[in-house]
């Protein structure tokens, strides 16, 4: 695996956990009954729902692994990436001289050789799913980027290894399938399904796969939580199973199995501290299910989701009233994309949405399950509620581009200089919208409304999310277009009551609450 993608999986994990606690992708490492036929052409393979029943004894394990070894392979890839040389941060001596004199080919030829792609190797795991077809489930991280997959069995001479192929991979779930192109002359052995909704935090759970390039290692655990919201791009996580069944590098992939031998889960990372990468006891494994439902599309090479243009969040405990909900139920609606399906189909910042296609909205997790699982193109019904009435609206489906939406939320904008204005009762200071200002801010012409030029470090208003820079357009729905209008604005919000805020955010209108103290 890359340094670029561990430095990627190291960042998300250290935003969720704090500085000390990093993430290692199981994969980085560079230098049960007897499973019967299960094909995955119909569509999406069965799983056992049974309840998970009977006694653990002194042979269970034991069973379990020997029955499913043979259904865990080694994955080893080789990748290619630009080769970094430190003259190219320092510059040597020679590269000085053809800087400021010039020079003949010799530069040209040493640039070359710095440039010459360099062969990164990683190793993880994954399992067969279809014997007949030869068919392995892995983790995207293990894959991606991939130019050369090479597969290995277990009981084969470890030198003696298969070519294989992706088929389809996803970021979000951080799945991959990949096909054998050479296979064994021998019948493969594949796995069983599990139902990963019935784990529950206690149950027995078993790990195999490749850590440190120990081939079919077996570690045994439960499952320590179930439902984790995993970060995988800023604004989108994934939930995952949290264990304590040791997974380290190498891992990555492979199957978490119950004590019947069926997979509910593919090992994804760990948690560690900053002395050592190294298992700790904390691991994450993607639930099956979610992995199963989206077989069909990973087979087709492409998985399609739906996406309306929003960002949504909780429900504030304390504005229930001033939303107008009897119960903390929807998904209260911060910003909303110009140009969006939601922008076109009327939602906007501060709507909470109650309902979609016909389905009530618990919370923002379930709105974002039922967007991603519509069809793009589709026309659905939703229900907000705004300013304490029901709106009914229509939305269009578009379709989720992650790379597109990854880019527009990294994307930087000039922060102004601080000009300081009087204002007061939230942990923050406003100032003055000046034409400078808005040209600085590259914010529409027009834009009326007053810019936020301090913080206060663990004020409401930082808990709130406002930061140096937003521009305040609306205090409890009254615009804002002067110091003083804002001061009333905010001075009239009582003491332990909550104001609805919206603020001009790099271009985006994004609606936040902040509780007065």
């Amino acid at each position: 695996m890359s340094t670029r993608k561990t430095t990627l999986f190291y960042a998300l994990l250290i935003a969720v956990a704090s500085a000390a606690v990093g993430m290692v992708i199981a994969s980085k490492l560079e230098l049960a009954p007897t499973s019967s036929a299960q094909g995955v052409t119909a569509g999406v393979p069965p799983a056992n729902s049974a309840p998970l029943t009977g006694p653990v004894d002194a042979s269970t394990f034991r069973t379990i692994a020997k029955s499913m070894s043979p259904t865990v392979v080694n994955i080893r890839t080789e990748s290619r990436q630009r080769q970094s040389q430190m003259t190219q941060f320092f510059g040597g001596d020679d590269d000085l001289l053809e800087r400021f004199f010039g020079g003949g080919g010799g530069g040209q030829q040493r640039r070359q050789q710095q440039e010459r792609p360099q062969v990164t190797q990683a190793a993880g795991t994954g399992f067969v799913i279809s014997a007949k077809e030869g068919l392995i489930l892995t983790n995207n991280h293990v894959v991606e980027d991939a130019t050369k997959i090479q597969v290995s069995f277990y009981g084969d001479d470890p030198d003696v290894s298969y070519l294989a192929k992706v088929v389809g991979r996803d970021q979000l779930t951080d799945s991959a399938l990949i096909e054998l192109t050479e296979k064994p002359k021998r019948e493969l052995t594949e796995v069983k399904f599990g139902d990963s909704e019935q784990m529950q935090p206690g149950d027995w759970v078993m790990a195999i796969g490749n850590p440190f390039g120990l081939a079919h290692t077996v570690s045994v655990g439960v499952i320590s939580a179930t439902e984790r919201p995993f970060p995988i791009t800023d604004g989108r996580s994934q939930d995952v199973l949290q264990t304590d069944a040791a997974i380290n590098p190498g891992n990555s992939g492979g199957p978490l199995l119950n004590v019947r031998g069926e997979v509910i889960g593919i090992n994804t990372a760990i948690y560690t501290d900053s002395r050592q990468a190294g298992n700790i006891g904390i691991g994450f494994a993607v639930p099956i299910n979610t992995v199963r439902e989206l077989l069909p599309q990973l087979r087709s090479g492409k998985v399609t989701r739906g996406v309306i243009g929003v960002s949504v969040g909780a429900i504030p405990l304390d504005s229930l009233e001033m939303l107008g909900l009897k119960e903390r139920t929807g998904a209260l609606v911060s910003s909303v994309n110009a140009g969006g399906p939601a922008a076109k189909a009327g939602i906007e910042p501060g709507d909470v949405i109650i309902e979609f296609n016909g389905k009530p909205v618990k919370n923002r997790d379930e709105l974002v399950g039922y967007v991603t699982r519509t069809t793009p193109g589709s026309t659905v019904p939703v229900k907000v509620l705004r300013d304490k009435v029901e709106k009914r609206l229509s939305i269009t489906i578009d379709e989720l581009n992650l790379d597109a939406e990854t880019a527009r939320a990294s994307r930087d904008t000039n922060e102004p200089e601080p000009e300081e204005q009087a204002g007061e009762g939230f942990g923050m200071t406003v100032g003055s919208l000046t034409q400078e200002m808005a040209r600085r801010l590259r914010l529409p012409s027009g834009t009326e409304g007053v810019i936020i030029t301090d913080v206060e470090a663990g004020s409401p208003a930082q808990r709130g999310g406002l930061a140096r820079g937003d521009v305040l357009l609306q205090v409890n729905r009254r615009p804002v277009t002067t110091v003083a209008d804002a001061a009333r604005e905010l001075g009239k919000v009582g003491s332990g009551s909550t104001a609805f805020l919206l603020v001009l955010r790099n271009g985006q209108e994004s609606f936040v609450t902040v509780r007065k103290e």
